[in-house]
């Protein structure tokens, strides 16, 4: 087929139009992404909660603090976090329960170097970990270590409430993962089928909202990693990794077995989290990932893990 020049000039301004519209979106949620994060220096929380036990026994605490970055976040963190957020550290804290962070201020957290010297936080954001589900990541920014002067310790110095608002985290504490380790599972829970969204596809854009899981999935694993993970070079995950998960799961008296998940969802997005997609219902007991395979951001490989499945 033959374009004119007038057919030629309308597809020249259609695409013009899309991309000037992809360029609004990714504005636009880069200001989402920021209006996430809180750089307020003290914590201004007022609550009588100080309940740090949950009705199932589970009690509020710090799974991992992961020093995944020494002053190498991208320049448009400083529009897509918060003002001087490039080129800072970076560091995924995750909790035992999901936060509720109308409560969170960055003065809550406190990091602690090698040295004994007190990290600078410019501010805290549950982006891009901000899916249903997934408020329990939060990345804290700021200049608190180096490679030299590693952070050993966090530490919860505000109220900062769970979701439901019953627990309050003041005075938890971590150890922190070091630089050059490699990122392992830390967090593993049973989706609740309210928050499957199945066949839902990805934002168009880098961050934002992942995939789901496709329709006909029968139970759905989440898993969550102490830092980001990607393929080595930074390309997302595909069948090679999904084939590389093993769900060991009870059927009852057909006894326990192995499952590869034939799916994976929650890609797309930048965050720390796998949807992994079952194909049969049973009991997940524990997930398992061998070495090798996925990078953090620095490129680190990760070791093999496991990490057993959370039931609600």
């Amino acid at each position: 087929m033959r374009l004119n020049n007038v057919s030629i000039l309308a597809l020249i301004l259609i695409g013009l139009i899309l991309s000037g519209c992809a360029r609004i979106e990714l504005m636009q949620q880069a200001g989402e992404m920021r209006a996430l994060s809180d750089s307020t220096q003290q914590d201004t929380t007022v609550t009588d909660v100080t309940a740090t036990i949950d009705s199932s026994g589970r009690q509020a605490a710090l799974l991992s603090a992961f020093f995944g970055l020494d002053n190498g976040l991208p320049d448009i963190s400083d529009k897509g976090i918060c003002r001087g957020a490039a080129e800072a550290d970076g560091m995924p804290v995750i909790f035992s329960h999901e936060i509720d962070t109308e409560t969170m201020q960055a003065g809550d957290f406190r990091v602690v170097a090698e040295s004994g010297s007190v990290g600078e936080i410019n501010c805290v954001t549950p982006a891009p970990a901000n899916d249903p589900g997934e408020i329990r990541t939060i990345l804290v920014v700021g200049e608190y270590g180096s490679a030299e002067n590693q952070p050993t310790s966090v530490q919860i110095v505000g109220n900062l409430l769970s979701k439901d608002g019953q627990l309050n985290f003041r005075g938890v504490q971590s150890s922190v993962i070091a630089l050059e380790v490699g990122p392992t599972l830390v967090w593993s829970e049973v989706v609740p089928e309210r928050d499957w969204e199945l066949g839902k596809p990805a934002t168009p854009l880098p961050f934002g909202g992942g995939d789901r899981c496709p329709i006909g999935t029968q139970q759905v694993v989440r898993v969550t990693w102490a830092g980001g993970v990607t393929k080595p070079g930074g390309e997302e995950i595909d069948d090679n990794e999904r084939e590389a998960y093993r769900v060991t799961m009870s059927f009852g008296d057909e006894g326990e077995a192995e499952l590869v998940p034939y799916a994976i969802g929650d890609r797309g997005d930048g965050d720390n989290n796998h949807l992994l997609c079952l194909d049969r219902a049973g009991l997940p007991l524990r997930v398992d990932f061998p070495a090798g395979l996925v990078t953090d951001p620095r490129e680190d490989l990760n070791p093999s893990t496991r990490i057993e499945v959370t039931m609600y």
